[in-house]
């Protein structure tokens, strides 16, 4: 997970799920407990998901780069696959991925089942095919077994790809400390964290932090306000954003706006991972996308630079 995209002068936003707009009170909704989903899919998911075997060397799974232990990211900027290469863009948290309106930075898959195309078939990351895949799973026996106990055809694409979709639609924090504040418990979060929020909502982040993923839901430019790209520095195909999807000049450095729930967990920051900590990745936004310096303490504001930092920390799970 990075953090990117808090701006005044945003793109028109891709519409809210509707469960979003009929019980948020506010910009964000609490997460709410994930349903309909068979128990008996989310343990082969799971079993899948771990299961290195998926890659051409067998070295590299799902949760090589998302560790479950460490937010579902690896705490690298950019994440090693069976090639031995640095990926071009930093692991976003597959926490609450569900959540997510499409998936990668640029957006180019619509589903968590189209997703896994992605890593599966990367030469950088996990270098395999569908048929050498599916070839070495039906090969063990007892994993075919489950897969026709819940299934019945067994093992195939679209089995593989909805049981890993069910696991990672399973991956849900809920009950944080800000989803029992949202639901209406005032005493949940800590005063400097309600400050945080108080500051989040005033200063412009919710026009793209927003929704039950507190992003994810929308499109927008590394750059409303200033150039970060010039700035930074050593530009790379990858910083391209959507464009290398649409090849629309509005595209270029245009991002799937992440979440920020579990953000305190998910450093580094960014597309790019270049930005190390959290009170890091909060300048960067006032800089560019809100164009203005991130709030300062004060007499009456004790803390509110640190403000921000403990809402979002406030997010994470519970």
């Amino acid at each position: 997970m990075a953090l990117i995209g808090c701006g005044r002068a945003v793109q028109t936003p891709a519409p809210l799920r509707t469960e979003e707009q009929s019980e948020a009170s506010g910009p964000i909704a609490a997460i709410v407990r994930p349903a309909r989903l068979e128990p008996s899919r989310i343990a082969l998911g799971e079993s899948l998901f771990s299961d290195a075997r998926l890659s051409s060397n067998g070295k590299v799974s799902c949760s090589t780069c998302h560790d479950l232990s460490r937010g579902g990211v690896d705490g690298s900027a950019r994440s090693v696959g069976v090639a031995g290469e640095s990926l071009p863009l930093n692991t976003p948290t597959v926490f609450n991925s569900a959540l997510n309106f499409r998936q990668f930075w640029d957006g180019r898959a619509l589903t968590l089942e189209a997703q896994i195309d992605g890593p599966l078939l990367s030469r950088l990351e996990m270098g395999s095919t569908w048929s050498v895949a599916l070839t070495t799973l039906r090969a063990d026996t007892h994993l075919a077994k489950r897969f026709a106990a819940s299934y019945g055809d067994g093992i195939t694409e679209a089995n593989v790809r909805d049981a890993l979709a069910s696991f990672e639609r399973s991956l849900a924090t809920v009950d944080a400390p800000f989803d029992r504040y949202l639901a209406g418990d005032q005493g949940a979060l800590a005063p400097s964290a309600l400050h945080g929020y108080e500051l989040f909502i005033s200063y412009g982040c919710s026009a793209c932090h927003q929704g039950r993923g507190v992003g994810g839901n929308m499109f927008q430019k590394l750059g409303v306000m200033a150039d970060y790209f010039a700035d930074r520095g050593q530009e790379t195909a990858a910083d391209l954003g959507r464009f290398n999807i649409t090849h629309d000049e509005a595209d270029r450095h245009v991002f799937k706006v992440p979440s920020l729930r579990n953000v305190a967990r998910t450093a580094p920051y960014l597309h790019d991972g270049s930005v190390a900590t959290l009170d890091g990745a909060i300048r960067i936004m006032a800089r560019y996308q809100l164009g203005r310096p991130r709030p300062r303490p004060g007499p009456s504001r004790p803390g509110s630079a640190l403000s921000v930092r403990g809402q979002l920390r406030s997010a994470r799970q519970g």
